[in-house]
């Protein structure tokens, strides 16, 4: 395929920036990154953040894993390359909201230190806060919320994070946020206490 790369002409400098978006919207924009195992409570976590971030008027949208695997990844399977290209694309879509003043939420597996770093560097450092949903495994199994972990054990579903994948927790996250003995609302409750402050323009 010709490289047309010399005909590609991107206007970013002439268009209103992130700091025009963020005056208008009276917020600060961030990509909140929570990864974990499935069944960690990521999603869970992210609709009450979600939510209680609602109610003090912060626009927010959330990008969850398997939302996104029906839309703009549904031609990516499970692959080390397409998973590494889900992430890649979901850190894309994630600039292009902070860019818009807006609060992005991500729920994502993301296994390896390695995706989680390439995401990082498309987002930036200063803008991507890691958030470590801390559950252990044997919790996240006796939950299986989406029968994936009884697929996993009887060998319909190969490559299992966790089971017969690998999961490398991240070594200095934003938050390490332990969910065991904990309910939905504590969690969350210190996740808005932890994000909170810096959301303010």
């Amino acid at each position: 395929m010709q490289n047309n790369s010399n005909n590609i002409h991107p206007v970013f400098h002439r268009i209103l920036q992130r700091k025009d978006k963020e005056a208008l919207l009276q917020q600060k924009s961030i990509v909140i990154w929570f990864t974990g195992l499935s069944g960690s409570g990521k999603t869970t976590i992210a609709i009450g953040l979600e939510r209680e971030l609602n109610k003090k008027r912060i626009l927010t949208q959330i990008l969850d894993g398997d939302n996104v695997r029906t839309g703009i990844n549904n031609n990516l399977g499970f692959s080390e390359e397409d998973r590494t290209e889900n992430i890649r694309r979901i850190a894309e879509v994630s600039k292009l909201f902070l860019n818009a003043g807006i609060v992005t939420i991500n729920c994502f597996v993301s296994p390896t230190v390695e995706i989680r770093e390439k995401a990082k560097q498309i987002i930036g450092e200063e803008d991507f806060l890691e958030i470590f949903v801390n559950t252990p495994f044997e919790v996240c199994e006796q939950r299986d919320v989406k029968g994936l972990y009884k697929k996993a054990r009887a060998g319909e579903i190969k490559n299992f994070t966790g089971l017969d994948a690998p999961f490398e927790a991240p070594t200095n996250p934003f938050l390490d946020l332990k969910t065991e003995g904990k309910t939905v609302d504590e969690t969350i409750d210190e996740v808005v206490a932890k994000i909170l402050p810096i959301l303010s323009v």
